[in-house]
């Protein structure tokens, strides 16, 4: 099972990050758990200066900008 993280404070960014990665999930068919990060102490953690982010397995795939969900889709593959 995969974890996903999306870093961000609930901008529109960061809500469409969410909604792609949702997607992609849904799409694909992984099991995973999509988990959203909006304190900023807790997205510090993750050393990103920029949000959204998404972190698959505790690893930062993407910072500062709203992926795809094909591009996301890539990334669980």
């Amino acid at each position: 099972m995969k974890r996903l993280q999306i870093l961000g404070t609930g901008c529109p960014k960061c809500k469409l990050l969410m909604a792609n990665v949702e997607a992609a999930v849904k799409e694909t068919g992984i099991e995973a758990t999509v988990e959203k990060v909006d304190k900023i102490a807790d997205i510090m953690k993750f050393n990103v200066m920029m949000t959204p982010a998404l972190v698959v397995d505790g690893q930062v795939k993407s910072a500062g900008k709203v992926l795809s969900t094909e591009d996301i889709k890539k990334l669980l593959a």
